[in-house]
């Protein structure tokens, strides 16, 4: 809603095809990925944390698990931010008719993230899920009244190639635009409250990943052929100009935004409780504290303090291309950990991997090697910052877990395998 249209502007109706593509050149295997290891064992909370630990063992498990976490709170932030951008058509009313205008959109992002942290923290997560359902009636509204607009500022020639060349790189728009590939992480992070997760999340995941690919173009297309380069670059909100009946943008955003809020404001307490289970951090105290549930449903309040509390700090920031960028570096190292697990278990001959679904060893090496590629493509000093601190994380977790070889079991019967052939 806010930042895909400037992305065609920015790179094209060719290179919006590049950044989809090459977004799901990570997430497609991953997704595989994903679907793969899930159907070889028990899946319980935490999601992707729960998949990694179990395979690389707890050291490196807890190293990205810490990371996913840290992506998954700040994501609440993202969305919030984002949230507040959906009221700039009821802002710019107000300041016409009233004189009445909000300077900062803060002034919105704040009270939101306050009555959204009340929700979470007093009703738990099944008033969340209900509310998603209703958002996915406003979402398909809007896609279709979009689709079906005759736009009154269509270019003059349709020119699949043609942007605005204002020094913005392919890059920099790749990353901006990276965190709306990041669903299958947070459907997959609510895996300990499915039924059959075996079953249900190679589905889920994949379909999802499938059908979001799919609209991504079609909504790429229709950018193209309804408005200029300059246009899409230049108003956040174009969308409404575009659509059969505009008002349905601003809700379509605000039903996009706060649902994917709502998503991650679940989904980051599942992984730091399940971190906190697994005694990851060097004192016992804390990690109960984190593991600590309510009696009734084990609902992680404890966890859901501490992530309601970073995501105010980056609401408070209230700049949604800087947020949106940490949030990229952290997803891409998951990913990549993800796509690494399932190559190696393909050469390590594991007796007890026995998966029933099967993704081939080569898409799981390209989703990895794309990953840790693209993370040096976007920001290279953001990347080494961030594998720098994984290490760190690491190494203090491995001093107090040393009976923790999870990795180094893996890396063996991958060098045995290799050694016999």
């Amino acid at each position: 809603f806010l930042r895909l249209g400037w992305a065609v502007g920015q790179v094209g109706f060719i290179g919006a095809i590049g950044i989809i593509i090459l977004g799901h050149v990570v997430t497609i295997p991953t997704a595989f990925a994903v679907a793969e290891i899930a159907t070889n064992q028990r899946v319980q909370g935490g999601g992707a944390y729960y998949i990694i630990s179990r395979s690389f063992g707890l050291n490196i498990g807890g190293s990205i698990g810490l990371a996913l976490y840290l992506s998954q709170a700040i994501s609440v932030a993202f969305y919030v931010i984002a949230f507040g951008e959906a009221f700039e058509p009821l802002i710019s009313w107000l300041n016409e008719q009233y004189g009445f205008y909000i300077p900062d959109r803060r002034w919105i992002s704040i009270p939101t993230m306050i009555a959204l942290s009340y929700v979470i923290l007093s009703k738990g997560a099944n008033l969340g899920m209900k509310a998603l359902y209703f958002v996915v009636v406003i979402l398909i509204a809007s896609l279709l009244l979009f689709f079906l607009g005759d736009s009154p500022v269509k270019p003059s020639e349709i020119n699949l190639q043609e942007k605005v060349e204002d020094g913005t790189s392919f890059f920099y728009v790749f990353t901006i635009i990276f965190p709306a590939f990041t669903g299958l992480a947070a459907g997959l992070g609510l895996s300990g409250d499915l039924k059959d997760p075996k079953r249900s999340i190679p589905r889920g995941t994949l379909w999802a990943t499938m059908v979001g690919m799919v609209v991504y173009i079609a909504v790429a297309y229709k950018f193209t052929i309804s408005a200029t380069p300059e246009a899409l670059a230049s108003d956040p909100l174009i969308m409404q100009d575009i659509a059969l009946w505009g008002p349905i943008i601003p809700l379509g955003l605000a039903a996009a935004s706060l649902s994917s809020a709502l998503g991650s404001i679940m989904v980051a307490p599942r992984t730091l409780q399940a971190i906190g289970f697994d005694e990851i951090f060097p004192q016992k105290k804390i990690n109960n504290w984190f593991a600590r549930g309510n009696k009734k449903d084990n609902e992680p309040v404890n966890s859901s303090l501490i992530t309601v509390i970073i995501a105010f700090v980056f609401v408070v920031v209230g700049d949604v291309n800087f947020v949106a960028q940490i949030i990229s570096m952290f997803f891409m190292v998951t990913y990549g950990a993800i796509c690494l697990i399932s190559f190696m278990e393909h050469f390590a001959a594991d007796p007890a991997y026995l998966p029933t679904f099967r993704s081939n060893w080569y898409v799981s090496l390209i989703g990895a090697m794309f990953s840790f590629w693209l993370m040096f493509k976007m920001n290279a000093p953001y990347a080494a910052i961030s594998l720098f601190i994984m290490g760190v994380i690491y190494y203090v977790i491995m001093v107090n877990h040393e009976e923790n070889q999870g990795l180094n079991k893996l890396f063996r019967g991958v060098i045995f395998q290799l050694s016999r052939q």
